[in-house]
């Protein structure tokens, strides 16, 4: 196993022999080894491990806890089971809530919270429901929020029974429905299988329904959830949970019903229905944030009319506003669905005017244009070697589904063994392969 030393700064890989330390080494070595020895110091790299989106070592750091005889208190049970539900990583969340248990600590209601939206994330409604009979079992008392994670949790995988149960349960409770239950009953619609032909109508009549939504009574864990850096769009597993925090009007907190709906319209390939709630945000005096522009340019796009997503997008980048770089990836990807020859063209066209402006893709927008450019079974693989090159030369590595991904296709191509394109792939998919046991885990 190793384990980067991401505090000290030293890059180094902590060596560790399978259930042991180099006991026989001096304490100098030891502590150059060394990357934690304290609660704090592991608090710490627990910490940047999430910071740095990886959730698979978590395991690692908390086997190396247990091997320094570092006993493990409540804050850093939160902070792993934050992690975990961040990675969405279901049963490393289930582990370190039952080595939690086994050391005497009951988790409280916060701690069932991150459980919960880990099971929607992971679109396990069934452990969602057992982790909240649980909390009966050891007399935590739900809150207004505990129902809205089940709620948003169940949504997930469509179960209509269960958000409705949840609904009358809140009610019966005196608890009103605010923004995020209307969310979780819109996503609930889109995700049943299967979608019908009053799906979107439904859809609609929900947004107009949640105009008179209330405030569910304050959580008392919601100031821990901002000190953990935790959103209720996180928590919830809202559409915009991953912009919530960008700046210039990328999101109105507002509008989240409208969000949701819309990303559900985009998702279902819905125009009229969009339109509909277009106009209706025009009805209510509001204005597209960036989001909702990306999700029209979405629907367009996956509707075929590459026409009218291109023109939302240069409309946008014409006017005074701040350009982003989520509106050029959300045309690149759009415009090659299906992969016709105009959306392709588009898309590299995109591309090149993206890096051309000083744009640069994160690690996660790249990994989302290369398993998409990936796919593409004819045509030169221009985007994708586009996209693959652009990540190398600022240094990211790919994720393994996208290195996979792009490896598959390029061997099936008409490449030679030993070109320097295809070695550097297979090499990188190799790494990959090793470093990361543990990346499978869910």
């Amino acid at each position: 196993m190793k384990i980067l030393q991401i505090i000290s700064g030293h890059r180094r890989p902590l060596l560790r022999a399978i259930g042991r330390r180099y006991s026989a080494a001096s304490t100098e070595d030891y502590a150059k080894r060394n990357y934690a020895n304290t609660e704090s110091d592991y608090n710490s790299v627990i910490g940047s491990i999430i910071a740095q989106r990886r959730h698979y070592l978590l395991r690692d750091v908390y086997d190396d806890m247990m091997l320094d005889g570092v006993k493990p208190e409540r804050d850093t049970f939160h902070s792993l089971i934050a992690g975990t539900m961040k990675g969405a990583r279901l049963q490393d969340s289930f582990f370190f809530r039952d080595e939690m248990k086994a050391m005497g600590l009951v988790p409280d209601v916060a701690l069932y919270h991150f459980l919960i939206s880990t099971c929607g994330k992971c679109k396990n409604s069934d452990q969602a429901v057992k982790i909240f009979e649980e909390m009966k079992k050891y007399e935590v008392k739900p809150t207004g929020q505990t129902y809205i994670c089940l709620l948003n949790a169940c949504a997930a995988t469509g179960r209509l029974d269960r958000v409705y149960a949840i609904v009358r349960d809140m009610t019966a409770a005196g608890l009103g429905l605010n923004k995020f239950c209307y969310a979780g009953l819109i996503a609930a619609h889109k995700n049943k299988t299967p979608v019908t032909e009053d799906t979107a109508t439904k859809i609609v009549e929900l947004v107009e329904q949640s105009k008179g939504w209330s405030s569910v009574e304050a959580s008392r864990d919601n100031a821990e959830n901002v000190m953990m850096g935790i959103s209720e769009e996180e928590l919830y597993h809202i559409p915009t949970a991953e912009y919530i925090h960008r700046r210039g009007g990328f999101v109105n907190k507002q509008l989240t019903v409208y969000h949701v709906a819309l990303h559900a319209c985009a998702d279902l390939r819905n125009v009229e229905a969009m339109e509909t709630l277009l106009e209706m945000l025009k009805k209510d005096g509001q204005t597209s944030d960036v989001f909702i522009l990306m999700q029209t340019m979405r629907c367009y796009l996956h509707s075929g009319d590459i026409g009218r997503g291109r023109q939302i997008f240069e409309d946008y980048m014409n006017s005074r506003k701040m350009p982003m770089v989520e509106l050029f990836v959300t045309l690149i990807e759009g415009a090659m669905v299906g992969y016709t020859s105009e959306g392709m063209k588009l898309a590299e066209e995109t591309l090149l005017n993206m890096n051309s402006r000083g744009f640069f893709l994160s690690p996660r927008m790249g990994n989302d244009l290369l398993l998409a450019a990936s796919g593409e079974k004819e045509g030169g693989y221009t985007i994708a070697n586009t996209i693959w090159d652009l990540m190398q030369t600022r240094k990211i590595t790919p994720s393994l589904p996208a290195v996979e991904a792009y490896y598959n296709g390029l061997k099936k191509r008409e490449i030679p063994e030993d070109d320097p394109r295809l070695l550097l792939v297979s090499r990188t998919l190799d790494n990959l392969r090793l470093r990361m046991p543990g990346a499978g885990r869910v």
